[in-house]
């Protein structure tokens, strides 16, 4: 896969059952009061990630896909530094209160200690 900023094709998600299950099986786990993030290594030489925000993030489907596409941007522009790592990025109550920019910077955190806690940080 060609390391492009600007997509975000469907070789970085995580799209099948399975490759959750991986995930969520021997996790590395960074985690705060509004969001929960897993990550395991994968055999490929990018990372991926997979979402889980469910309806106790918030009862409008508006805000939660705000949320997706605010995770999924966040990821795409940090994706060539975090190495051949899965994560999935689970929501909790009062994520759709924060401001764009801070969850942003929340996962910026998340994903660098991660990252760094595997070994994995180019």
């Amino acid at each position: 896969m060609a390391r492009t900023p600007q997509g975000f094709p469907r070789t970085a998600r995580l799209t099948r059952p399975s490759e959750f299950r991986r995930v969520f099986a021997h996790p590395r786990r960074s985690s705060d009061r509004y969001l929960t993030v897993l990550a395991a290594p994968n055999d490929l030489d990018h990372p991926r990630l997979g979402l889980a925000i469910s309806r106790k993030v918030s009862l409008r489907a508006v805000q939660r896909n705000r949320i997706k596409r605010l995770i999924r941007e966040c990821f795409r522009h940090l994706q060539a530094e975090l190495g051949n790592l899965d994560f999935v990025v689970i929501g909790r109550h009062g994520l759709a209160q924060l401001p764009p920019a801070q969850l942003k910077q929340i996962l910026e955190r998340h994903w660098k200690r991660l990252s760094r806690q595997s070994g994995n940080a180019s």
